[in-house]
């Protein structure tokens, strides 16, 4: 038995193939009569009795004081289609027409955005955004608070998938046990980092800056901000330049290399 699904399939309106379904097993029928069938209310069958009417899917039947209802041959419902494939083709002309004025009046300058996360999902949710990125990634990290906030599997996981995707990063982390652990596998997970000393500039917070866009976490407070936007995202980029520079010169311990190894003994 043909079921509301295969003709919603061919572009019937869920209540429509519940009425017209309802028509076929009645045949001719009162609105009435068709809305309790169809198992709706009275007022939505007249409505879409009088959509399937224009399209000449079924008839009125006027030989009584009680307006009744018919189907029309089934065969119809092909018309009904060539009908629509018809209005859509003329539709697509029209679209391809209006395209030029369009264009015309289309704004292409890049609008700043900011997307606020809360929570610790909402959080990991701002993070995976960073697997977008089309460059390489640079990053202010913490490993302790980042592994308190997410966990440590979570960003193993992360890492793996970052690799996959063939986007290498390039890390500023305060020197602790945590970013230690994290950066010996620089190596195999595309990362260039270089540790700082913890006593003086300890940070908790996550900066990635990656594209036109700069995510900032906060693991602690479990809430992060995306902006993007090109100009805020440029400058950005400079700063951590000028902190890539400076953080050299300050390096606990760095897997920077110049063509040779020039990992910093650890002090």
């Amino acid at each position: 038995m043909i079921t509301q699904q295969q003709l919603a399939n061919l572009g019937f309106a869920e209540k429509e193939a519940r009425v017209y379904l309802a028509l076929l097993e009645l045949g001719p029928a009162t609105a009435t009569q068709i809305a309790r069938k169809a198992k709706i209310n009275r007022t939505t069958a007249y409505d879409i009795l009088g959509s399937l009417a224009a399209d000449k899917l079924i008839n009125l039947l006027g030989e009584t004081k009680i307006q009744r209802y018919a189907a029309e041959s089934p065969k119809k419902v092909i018309n009904f289609l060539e009908n629509k494939i018809k209005q859509a083709q003329e539709n697509l002309c029209q679209a391809h027409a209006l395209i030029p004025q369009l264009l015309s009046v289309y704004n292409t300058k890049e609008k700043p955005r900011v997307r606020y996360y809360e929570g610790g999902e909402g959080v990991r949710e701002a993070f995976e955004d960073t697997l977008t990125s089309k460059e390489t990634i640079r990053v202010y990290a913490v490993g302790e608070d980042m592994f308190k906030a997410l966990s440590e599997a979570y960003f193993r996981g992360y890492f793996k998938r970052r690799v996959a995707k063939n986007i290498a990063t390039r890390v500023i982390a305060p020197d602790t046990p945590e970013s230690r652990a994290v950066v010996k596998n620089d190596a195999q997970e595309m990362r260039t980092s270089i540790l700082v000393p913890a006593d003086k500039f300890y940070f908790s917070t996550e900066t990635n800056i990656y594209d036109n866009k700069i995510m900032i976490a906060s693991w602690r407070e479990k809430f992060a901000v995306v902006i993007e936007s090109k100009e805020i995202a440029e400058g950005y980029k400079k700063t951590f330049e000028l902190a890539w520079e400076g953080a050299k010169q300050l390096a606990v311990w760095t897997s920077v290399t110049a063509g040779v190894d020039a990992k910093i003994a650890i002090v």
